[in-house]
């Protein structure tokens, strides 16, 4: 990607942009108490996010929901992985939203760890989570950064009907990451995972409900060109992806990929500004960024609520008036 690298870091250097304190203080500390009081995980603790506290203090929280144990092994990613999932706590949707409600927050999104071993992977208990928060705070919005919903011989249903059962529960956005190039994803991701099918999902996603934010995002710093990332953004927009983020990635231990390029401010920002150009809605990009990204959910927030209004303001206009009856 040299066109647009104004400073080379060599992999094992870790650049002054990366040296961001962890989150801490009083807004902090409360919010990880309400998360305790209800055994919940959030991706941005298990992460060690350093948007943690701004995020939260902002009203925007990632929670992952159904286990902290995932039925994949990619190699980027530090979730613990085994081939079955912790057992399913069916409390846990009315607990997200109970501590959802609890912590403020205008913005949820909800991730999941992979579940190959239910006969859904998971999809209705994602489902009965958007749905427990839209219960308790109808005008909370909610994203669902799901799987991607592979069918193996434990399904009891088809990859359409898994994306159906979560969008018929009315998330505001619909995500799944690519997470990296095509060339990449064999090296990157779990051997089951697939570039192709991944892409497959956010299109049959938008197909399904037109009216839908579908998202993507990709880690760069593992040794993708400028080509390929290119290709990536264009993938995207060609399957009906509105939003995308780009982000650095970090290895999490030493047993994970290592990185093989810390990208500058300035090249995330020429790629930001790439992006833009082929169509979407949105798009954030920079070496914090992660795939749940308050700028993108602060950006988010605003257009989806300008939505709402229109389509009402439009039903009111619609509707015939009882005194000219």
């Amino acid at each position: 990607m040299s066109s647009i690298h104004n400073k080379r870091i060599t992999p094992g250097q870790k650049p002054d942009w990366l040296k961001v304190p962890l989150p801490s203080g009083p807004v902090v500390a409360g919010l990880e108490k309400t998360l305790r009081e209800r055994g919940l995980h959030t991706v941005c603790e298990e992460a060690k996010c350093p948007n943690m506290g701004e995020c939260w203090a902002g009203g925007t929280a990632t929670f992952m929901v159904l286990g902290d144990t995932c039925t994949r092994g990619c190699r980027f990613c530090a979730v613990k992985t085994h081939s079955e999932g912790t057992p399913v706590d069916a409390d846990e949707p009315e607990k997200v939203a109970e501590a959802a409600v609890a912590m403020g927050l205008k913005y949820v999104v909800l991730t999941m760890v992979d579940r190959d071993d239910l006969p859904d992977g998971g999809a209705s208990h994602v489902a009965a989570t958007i749905r427990a928060i839209k219960r308790r705070q109808p005008d909370m919005l909610v994203e669902a950064l799901v799987g991607d919903w592979l069918v193996t011989d434990r399904q009891a249903v088809t990859e359409e009907q898994m994306i159906q059962t979560v969008l018929d529960a009315g998330p505001d956005v619909y995500a799944h990451n690519v997470e990296t190039v095509l060339r990449l994803t064999p090296r990157v991701r779990d051997y089951r995972c697939s570039y192709v099918r991944s892409l497959a999902t956010l299109r049959t996603a938008k197909k399904l409900r037109p009216d839908v934010v579908t998202k993507s995002s990709l880690m760069l710093g593992l040794g993708e060109s400028e080509r390929e990332v290119e290709q990536a953004m264009d993938d995207l927009r060609e399957h009906g992806v509105d939003v995308a983020t780009f982000g650095q990635y970090l290895r999490p231990t030493l047993l994970h990929l290592p990185v093989r390029e810390h990208l500058t401010p300035a090249r995330f920002a020429a790629l930001e500004a790439r992006a833009m150009t082929k169509g979407f809605l949105y798009v954030a990009a920079g070496p914090l960024v992660r795939s749940s990204y308050k700028a993108a959910e602060f950006y988010l927030a605003g257009m989806i609520r300008q939505r709402r209004e229109l389509d009402a303001a439009r039903a009111a206009t619609a509707s015939p008036n009882p005194e000219s009856a």
